[in-house]
């Protein structure tokens, strides 16, 4: 097991909202499984949005996104996900509490993982990204799919564990562990990353 000690910020950070949509369809019924206090969770990632431009780190915002001929949703109604996001809904739009601006980065993805079919890549090369900091759901999902994506793209990964929620309680935890099982110190909470991006000295907001 390495013991090579890492700072919470190496190199350029990078602020990666993933999939912080409007909110439930509108039969009211979702699609999707979300455990207790999953709100509670994305409600405090306007907090760390509004840090990260202070701080001079750029933020990247996620929004999936289906086609309502349900063409791309390719196994992924093979598991306990029904038919949910589809372009137009609602529901399927950024929260707006997050304070998304039109010179924003916005990339709408079609599957899990941030980098699976999108410009993630070449905006990160552009970028020059060194640490990827995640928050969004589901910790289990897309949040831990990117998560491994990344540590495959040799990018230091830090998951927000307090700003993240899962399918479930047992899932989202699991999926914590797996993260720091693949980088020590990858999980860390709001707070302290907060007083690092105010003390980053990457430029202006």
């Amino acid at each position: 097991m390495s013991t090579t000690p890492r700072d919470l910020i190496e190199g350029r950070p990078v602020l990666i909202v993933i999939d912080i949509q409007g909110g439930e369809p509108p039969s009211g019924e979702s699609a999707i499984p979300f455990m207790p206090g999953y709100a509670e969770a994305m409600e405090r990632v306007p907090a760390l949005v509004r840090a990260a431009r202070e701080g001079g780190v750029p933020v990247i915002f996620f929004q999936e996104a289906h086609r309502r001929d349900l063409v791309d949703f390719g196994r992924e109604l093979d598991g306990a996900e029904g038919v949910h996001l589809l372009e137009g809904d609602p529901g399927t739009e950024l929260a707006t509490n997050l304070g998304v601006r039109a010179d924003d980065y916005v990339i709408r993805k079609r599957r899990y993982s941030c980098f699976f079919g999108t410009e993630l890549e070449i905006l990160l090369k552009g970028l020059r990204a060194d640490t990827l900091f995640l928050v969004g759901g589901h910790t289990d999902v897309c949040v831990h799919y990117t998560f491994v994506d990344a540590h495959q793209h040799d990018y230091f990964c830090r998951v927000i564990e307090d700003c993240v929620a899962g399918s479930s309680l047992e899932a989202h935890d699991a999926a914590l562990q797996a993260m720091e099982y693949l980088q020590a110190g990858a999980r860390r909470e709001a707070e302290e990353v907060i007083d690092a991006f105010g003390a980053y000295s990457g430029g202006g907001a």
